[in-house]
């Protein structure tokens, strides 16, 4: 299935965020779910949630990162495998999908979800030097 949605930045009214979710309703949203994110008005990236809290990330360009996630107060904050400091957001669940706001940065950077799809992410295999 998928399933558009129009860029925040399109739309006249602002969408007000609902208060955080917490990690259950966080997975019931989630898992099973490829989620492609945008920032701007642009592509961001693209995360597929897995069972037992587990995801993957991209930024769209063919590198993916394995990682965790877990619940901080009103946060849910992502490890992954090139770093091991925790990425925190607050989401909120929208008529228009999620919105996420990244605690870790002064400048609070906000993605919503762009598009759902089940198709497979792109992931290229590990660079191999000569």
């Amino acid at each position: 299935m998928i399933r558009t949605l129009i860029p925040l930045c399109l739309i006249a009214a602002p969408v007000v965020a609902q208060n955080p979710m917490n990690a259950d309703a966080f997975d019931a949203y989630t898992r099973g779910k490829t989620l492609y994110y945008g920032y701007e008005g642009e592509a961001y990236g693209v995360e597929r949630y897995l069972d037992g809290r587990r995801v993957i990330w991209s930024f769209l360009d063919g590198q993916c990162k394995e990682g965790i996630w877990y619940q901080e107060g009103e946060q849910i904050c992502f490890v992954y495998e090139d770093r091991l400091d925790a990425q925190c957001w607050a989401f909120s669940e929208t008529p228009r999908g999620l919105i996420a706001r990244f605690e870790n940065s002064p400048d609070e950077t906000e993605l919503y979800e762009a598009q759902e799809n089940d198709a497979e992410m792109l992931c290229y295999g590990p660079e191999i030097g000569v």
